[in-house]
């Protein structure tokens, strides 16, 4: 489905595919399933974030042996690392990696975020090759690509949808966006009109992107209602189930129809061509 739509890679144990919460087998399982269906048509990038450094270089080991392109991390969670120990986190983790190396800041689920300098000195080692922004803090985001100039080989992604034309405009590469698992073809223009400098294409394309974002995403005022929505309404779509990984709830049938509606009224706003 998202191939189909245009996407240029599959990044798998992230946010939305609720890595954290699987197991170790499952992850595995994920790791190994995506590289035999991908079969090398788009680069498949791995999430290896964990609070064990040692797994996440097993988790790393696994990737590799499977036919990943590269991992992903954000920093570890629970205890609250302090930035010079997020240095020794990767100064230890990155030398152990077969895989070059994105890191991933999301600080609303591991309560830190990278400080721009820190950005820098971990990237001193040439395989950390790129950045995942999703503090949707736009100022951040322009603090790292500000500071990370000189490196003209390091690559820069930002989460939250909502800001991906934008920040494309500001000097980022692309957008890892979780409407882009619905409406892959939807995104993909959006990028590429905003690679292109085309504003008024940009316009239209990010008033659909917004009726994504405020809707779907929105239907549970939850901290996890993004991902609800999202998974909810790919099953309403028939493109996959809406399980979640405990504890985790899909919606109930009232939830159900708002996702429903919400989808028939953005298909009316002509998006349907975005489904295809």
């Amino acid at each position: 489905h998202v191939i189909t739509g245009g996407v240029h890679g599959i990044f798998i144990l992230g946010t939305t595919g609720e890595g954290p919460n699987l197991s170790f087998k499952l992850q595995t399982e994920m790791i190994r399933e995506s590289s035999r269906i991908l079969n090398e048509r788009v680069p498949l990038l791995v999430g290896i974030s964990h609070t064990s450094l040692i797994d996440s270089i097993r988790l790393a080991h696994i990737a590799y042996e499977m036919g990943a392109d590269a991992v992903v991390s954000a920093p570890p969670y629970y205890f609250k690392p302090k930035q010079s120990e997020l240095v020794e986190f990767y100064r230890i983790l990155v030398p152990q990696l077969k895989l070059p190396l994105y890191l991933y800041n999301m600080p609303a689920m591991t309560k830190v975020s990278f400080a721009p300098s820190t950005v820098k000195e971990i990237a001193e080692n040439e395989k950390v090759i790129g950045f995942k922004d999703s503090s949707a803090d736009g100022t951040y985001f322009q603090s790292v690509l500000y500071e990370m100039r000189e490196r003209n080989d390091f690559s820069f992604f930002v989460g939250p949808e909502q800001m991906t034309a934008e920040m494309i405009l500001m000097g980022a590469d692309g957008g890892v966006n979780g409407g882009a698992n619905l409406f892959p073809r939807l995104y993909v223009d959006l990028f590429n009109a905003a690679s292109n400098g085309k504003i008024h294409e940009v316009r239209k394309l990010h008033k659909e992107v917004m009726q994504v974002a405020t809707t779907i995403y929105k239907v549970d005022g939850s901290g996890t209602g993004f991902l609800t929505g999202l998974k909810c309404s790919l099953s309403v779509l028939g493109i996959c189930n809406d399980f979640l990984a405990p504890p985790l709830k899909s919606f109930d049938a009232e939830k159900r129809k708002k996702i429903a509606e919400a989808i028939e009224n953005i298909q009316s706003s002509h998006l349907q061509k975005f489904k295809e």
